[in-house]
């Protein structure tokens, strides 16, 4: 595969970049792909995710955290793109998360836009500005840092 070449991601190609799976894989389709520098993933929020059973009964509301994983789970694709780590099994950690900011809610109908930029990378250590948008509104920004370890056979 020419990971140059290519300017998106559906499920498949996601799947086999990174370890996530249902119920934490949090993107669905990765687009707009720029390989070492920037990306936007998309996640359709459903009021059906298990989540929102007690986040919160009544108001269900996505979680702060779960945004940031998904913007982590976006970069996850990027780099897995950059690095030529399809199919190769590679492992993602955070290694820091700084300056998280929540502007607005993420119910239930919206879909979060994930824009995240490469700031720092081409080794085993990336670092990331990450915005997370619906509707052209900012619902959450952060900068953060992960670790990508490919597997030994």
């Amino acid at each position: 595969m020419d990971a140059t070449a290519v300017t998106h991601a559906d499920l498949d190609l996601i799947q086999r970049i990174i370890p996530h799976r249902y119920p934490f894989l949090l993107i669905d389709k990765v687009r707009d792909i720029v390989v070492n520098d920037s990306c936007v993933g998309i996640k359709c929020i459903t009021l059906n995710e298990p989540q929102f059973q007690g986040h919160f009964p009544g108001m269900p509301i996505f979680p702060g955290v779960m945004i940031i994983e998904a913007m982590a789970q976006t970069s996850g694709v990027l780099v897995g793109l950059s690095m030529d780590l399809v199919d190769k099994n590679a492992k993602v950690f955070f290694m820091g998360v700084d300056g998280v900011k929540f502007r607005r809610k993420v119910v239930p109908g919206d879909v979060l836009e994930l824009h995240v930029r490469a700031l720092r990378g081409g080794g085993r250590v990336w670092k990331f500005e990450g915005r997370a948008m619906v509707e052209g509104d900012l619902a959450c920004e952060a900068t953060f840092m992960a670790m990508f370890d490919v597997a030994r056979p």
